[in-house]
């Protein structure tokens, strides 16, 4: 089925359900995928399916998430947004290291804008707060990048509400995006200062990178009611949440970005949400 249900970010109109694109890169988001035909595909087949947010970054692959967005749907069409973010990249024995110094941004930004292959970024987000870094100058080359003209809306990732409130302060958020899903719900008071304020907020790993797909419970008590797998219960739990909810969830497969976007159309009554709850 279509994606029909529509949500704001400021004055962009998107389908309620994303494509989440780190896992269409290598193995724990380094490197080429195994496919990269088959990543393209899934891409071209997200937007057939009404999906008109991609989100990426410059530090998936790194810059591998990129480039294949751009070989699969440029020249994009008409009302899909992409959005990207900049601060976050890969340090030591893989792992994560958050960079918000204001070039490191700004770098970010113009290497995006060329492997995209855009001249301005609907939706460019700070990765992650970096604690060396303060949100403040962080924001401020963001700030700098709009007035440029080469970022049209502004979002967050991994905050806080205070954190949130700094950006804020410094050039006006549209979107965050945190960890969120029915394991992990440390960001309800964002998800109500989202709704309340107007922005949309982007949960990353909707499924708990995979876990919750199996998991059992309520989940797979759902899933047995309705007919549908525990990761399509899961996403529509995530709609239910909230109206500022978009989810992202990311696939490298086909068949499950199918049953994801099926998932979209699953509404839960009030006794299936008193078993999630």
């Amino acid at each position: 089925m279509p994606l029909s249900d529509t949500i704001a970010i400021a004055d962009l109109r998107v389908a309620r359900l994303g494509f989440g694109s780190l896992r269409i890169t290598g193995s724990g988001g380094l490197g080429e995928p195994d496919d990269p035909e088959a990543a393209r595909a899934v891409l071209r087949r997200a937007v057939e399916l009404g999906i008109t947010l991609i989100d990426t970054a410059d530090s998936y692959g790194p810059e591998v998430s990129e480039r294949l967005i751009a070989e699969a749907l440029h020249p994009y069409p008409e009302g899909v947004v992409i959005a990207t973010k900049a601060g976050l990249v890969h340090g030591a024995a893989d792992r994560w290291r958050r960079n918000g110094h204001p070039d490191r941004i700004r770098a970010g930004c113009e290497g995006s804008l060329r492997r995209l292959r855009l001249e301005r970024i609907d939706l460019f987000q700070l990765h992650a707060p970096d604690p060396r870094v303060p949100i403040e100058e962080s924001m401020g080359a963001i700030a700098d990048l709009v007035a440029e003209g080469k970022v049209r809306h502004v979002g967050v990732c991994n905050v806080d509400e205070a954190e949130l409130e700094r950006a804020d302060a410094v050039v006006p958020v549209v979107s965050v995006q945190n960890r969120y899903n029915l394991g992990h719900r440390d960001s309800d008071a964002v998800i109500d200062r989202c709704e309340r304020d107007g922005l949309a907020f982007m949960p990353w790993y909707p499924l708990g990178r995979g876990a919750l797909a199996g998991a059992g419970g309520g989940l797979a008590e759902v899933g047995r009611r309705r007919g549908v797998t525990p990761a399509q219960v899961a996403i529509a739990w995530l709609l239910a949440r909230s109206p500022a909810m978009l989810p992202i969830p990311g696939t490298s497969s086909v068949e499950h970005l199918e049953q994801n976007v099926a998932a979209a159309a699953l509404v839960l009554d009030d006794e299936e949400l008193a078993l999630l709850a």
